[in-house]
């Protein structure tokens, strides 16, 4: 299966969470790389995403989509560091 660039997690999760993630920064949990998540391979079918680590191909992310909920799992991210010009406004 090929990859696509990581822009594909940050259009899924602005579809579900409305945050825009173009430029957000995340560092692997596994080897601790650190880089825009828009450098992940992401893999995507039908059910979601899975967002793989550029420099040790761990998984960052996956997010999968059934008929209920859109589950989201970060568990291969130490941390995800968004601008906060990305953030929705408070109202």
């Amino acid at each position: 299966m090929t990859h696509v660039d990581g822009n594909a997690l940050a259009g899924t999760l602005i579809d579900v969470l409305g945050i825009d993630s173009t430029d957000a920064t995340g560092e692997c949990s596994g080897c601790r790389h650190r880089s825009e998540l828009a450098r992940a391979h992401a893999y995507v079918t039908a059910m979601g995403v899975v967002a793989r680590c550029e420099a040790c191909h761990g998984v960052l992310a996956v997010v999968v989509r059934t008929p209920r909920d859109v589950i989201i799992n970060l568990s291969g991210l130490a941390f995800v560091s968004i601008a906060r010009s990305a953030l929705p406004r408070d109202s």
